[in-house]
């Protein structure tokens, strides 16, 4: 019998490498591309385990995961810090040059102390 790709490998590799590539979208846009690629991942190694014999492209699938995984902790990393600038400088802040300069002045300063 034939071995036959697995599949959505490919796909899954693809959305695993563009959630690291989009992180710095504010979070926003590569964390559900992470989470979509490790849902499809998910389903297909149960597909796989059921009948290894019969597909191809495991590697594909296992490196689409792995880096789906990096994806989603680095977007939740980069959201967190966008969210924890905002909290620090302030959304009326970002819109002012002048006011955000005197915020990030402050803050140099607390920091020094």
């Amino acid at each position: 019998m034939e071995k036959q790709p697995l599949q959505n490998s490919t796909l899954i590799l693809v959305l695993g490498i563009l959630s690291i590539v989009t992180c710095c979208c504010y979070g926003v846009l590569g964390l559900p591309i992470g989470i979509v690629a490790l849902i499809l991942a998910n389903k297909s190694t149960k597909i796989y385990t059921e009948n290894p014999e019969l597909y191809t492209g495991y590697n594909n699938l296992k490196t689409g995961k792995i880096l789906a995984i990096i994806g989603i902790v680095l977007n939740v990393i980069f959201l967190a810090y966008v969210i924890w600038i905002l909290n620090i400088v302030g959304w009326e802040a970002l819109q002012d040059p002048e006011m955000l300069q005197e915020k990030l002045q402050e803050f140099q300063q607390m920091q020094s102390l």
